[in-house]
């Protein structure tokens, strides 16, 4: 089979690899039938990530499940299934308490898409080996179409976390967004149907901008920090002076969700934090605990997560369009 390689900056090839097999009745081979790139995905292609190539690329996939053990209980050879970007047994006290980004049966941080925890291959590989099938895939429901749904394994289901809890504790809360990618634009189409009374989704991308109008935000280039302006800040950008900018917009007692992966170090106004008595979380997600109750949401109507697609490709387009900027391209299996 072949794993796509990231080997440098806006650079990716086909590398052949052993055809996984199951090593023990618990396991599942999958194959990708709609992967797209993570937010984070597209700041190693820009060469900002702390990793040094080559390893195989992509954490974000639908796959169709192709091989079971004899354990495995919750999915059949066919399925369709959400691919969570994190290993994780399911059994271990950290995965009972929800905690499956740090599954204590694998090393710490193992997940696909990058050699964290072990090398696990990616989710843009021919296929795949799923360690804990019952513990991890997700059956995608009937009716959900799996290229709006690849980013369930990460994106889309975080960006249901980082605002669907908070807007059930705090209902009619006003919701900054700052962003550069598919993320913030999910946040406030979720945002927005959940019930926030505004949305400022604050971008210098014109054409993201017009997105996030569509899903009802208001938006901006740029703001200045608006003093006790919002109930919840989500800052999805990697850069420390934009999450900087986010908890200064919070009310007291305000809530910011950060999911920019900030390989750059920087300040923060850790005074004006503690006069406001904020709460920052910046966090991996714990992903395989939301994917559910995300796709429930996507399955109700009120929210369109296919409009974040921004270009649809064939899987042996990879190599050369994937170092490409798009915000949510996904790639598709003519035979998946």
């Amino acid at each position: 089979m072949r794993e796509l390689t990231y080997t440098g900056r806006r650079a990716v090839e086909w590398r052949e690899a052993p055809d996984p097999a199951l090593r023990s009745d618990q396991e599942a081979i999958v194959m990708p039938v709609a992967a797209t790139s993570c937010d984070v995905d597209s700041a190693i292609l820009a060469g900002h990530g702390f990793i040094d190539p080559p390893f195989a690329l992509g954490h974000e996939c639908v796959a169709r499940v192709v091989g079971t053990g004899d354990a495995v209980t919750s999915v059949s050879p066919g399925d369709l299934v959400v691919v969570p970007w994190s290993i994780n047994c399911g059994t271990c006290d950290h995965c009972r308490a929800g905690l499956t980004a740090h599954c204590t049966a694998v090393p710490h941080m193992a997940m696909y898409g990058a050699p964290i925890g072990g090398s696990w291959g990616g989710l843009f590989s021919d296929l795949v080996r799923v360690p804990w099938a019952d513990a991890m895939l997700v059956p995608l429901p009937a009716g959900l179409d799996p290229v709006a749904m690849a980013s369930a394994s990460d994106n889309w289901s975080l960006s249901w976390r980082l605002v669907a809890p908070h807007l059930r504790n705090r209902p009619g809360a006003r919701v900054l967004v700052v962003a550069r990618g598919s993320i913030g634009l999910y946040v406030c189409d979720i945002a927005r149907a959940l019930g926030a009374s505004d949305v400022l989704y604050v971008d210098p991308d014109a054409g993201h901008r017009r997105l996030a109008e569509s899903f009802g935000a208001r938006t901006a280039e740029a703001i200045e920090p608006v003093r006790h302006g919002f109930d919840l800040a989500v800052e999805a950008t990697g850069r420390v002076d934009q999450l900087a900018l986010a908890v200064k917009c919070l009310t007291p007692e305000g809530i910011c969700e950060s999911a920019g992966n900030h390989f750059r170090p920087g300040e923060l106004p850790l005074l004006d934090m503690y006069l406001t008595a904020v709460t920052l979380r910046i966090a991996r997600d714990n992903v395989r605990n939301h994917i559910p109750d995300a796709l429930d949401l996507a399955r109700s109507g009120d929210v369109d997560p296919a409009r974040v697609v921004s270009d649809v490709f064939d899987w042996e387009q990879l190599p050369e369009a994937l170092p490409e900027k798009h915000l949510k391209p996904v790639f598709v299996r003519k035979d998946g």
